[in-house]
């Protein structure tokens, strides 16, 4: 007999869509690109030929139609792993339960998901305004201590716990290699570190002084097999991991808008953003 989902395990509105991205299944295609500031979908489905279906509901802006003969999905997220905890949770679940039986699908579905963001380098010679895929990810949220472990190399995780002197084992996963191998040379590739805040956690210092001194200088000094970190951002391995476990191609490709080594900017953040929806557009979707 197949598993069934209690109505307090998989919570669905009023109309049958799943509670927070307020989707049903009809609603999703099976390419989705995300974004984490809900003002940045039309920003992607502004080349879209036709759009078929929006919708809203908190921070979770989606709108789904074609460009050419493919149909595919744009979503926001929010920010930080919690919000991609559910994300990838609610879209699993439109593609894998039969939301009126709550019986899991007796075969798998694996959709695509990409996730278009803004990143921090952390490495002098990664330049602001370029495109970066992170082949790898490191989590210092602490979301997979609620998860099965992952079955990849947790070496990266074991250099950072030591270096920083954490009291918790950061995680590490990968990206999906199958759309890794479909990019070209307008992507750098690197390891991504993915915090659970935007200022000390990344190292940086306002008014309160960050517990870890040099947290910057000793995360981009670390270095394993000729490789080492190569920027800063928030989602990336909640999104591997929960890819890895769930079985969804998953991948994270960062505008990089900032140098924290050279203090530097993007003067025109919003151009390398637009740079990277075009990119990424060309790359996955073939008219």
């Amino acid at each position: 007999m197949r598993q069934v989902i209690p109505e307090s395990e998989l919570i669905l509105n009023a109309d049958g869509s799943v509670y927070h991205l307020h989707l049903k299944p009809e609603n999703l295609a099976s390419l989705v690109f995300t974004v984490g500031d809900p003002d940045r979908v039309q920003l992607v489905s502004q080349y879209f030929d036709e759009i078929e279906f929006k919708t809203q509901k908190r921070e979770f802006v989606t709108h789904t139609g074609r460009i050419g003969d493919t149909r595919v999905t744009v979503m926001s997220t929010g920010m930080g792993t919690d919000n991609i905890e559910i994300l990838m949770t609610e879209l699993d679940a439109l593609v894998n339960i039969n939301l009126e039986s709550r019986q899991v699908n007796p075969t798998p579905k694996s959709l695509q998901i990409i996730r278009l963001g803004t990143s921090g380098a952390m490495q002098s010679d990664i330049p602001v305004g370029s495109l970066l895929a992170s082949t790898k990810a490191i989590g210092l949220d602490t979301l997979m201590q609620f998860y099965p472990n992952l079955s990849n190399s947790q070496d990266w995780g074991n250099s950072i716990k030591k270096e920083l002197n954490l009291d918790f084992y950061p995680y590490q996963t990968e990206a999906s290699q199958k759309l890794l191998n479909k990019l070209d040379s307008s992507f750098l590739k690197g390891i991504t570190l993915t915090c659970p805040g935007f200022y000390a956690p990344q190292g940086r210092a306002v008014r309160v002084k960050p517990k870890i001194d040099n947290m910057l200088e000793k995360l981009s000094s670390l270095e394993i097999s000729r490789e080492k970190l190569t920027n800063f951002e928030m989602e990336t391995a909640g999104y591997y991991a929960l890819g890895a476990l769930l079985g969804h191609e998953v991948l994270s490709l960062n505008a990089i808008i900032a140098n924290r080594n050279k203090s530097e900017f993007d003067k025109e953040p919003e151009k390398t953003v637009d740079l990277l929806i075009r990119t990424a557009l060309k790359l996955f979707i073939k008219k």
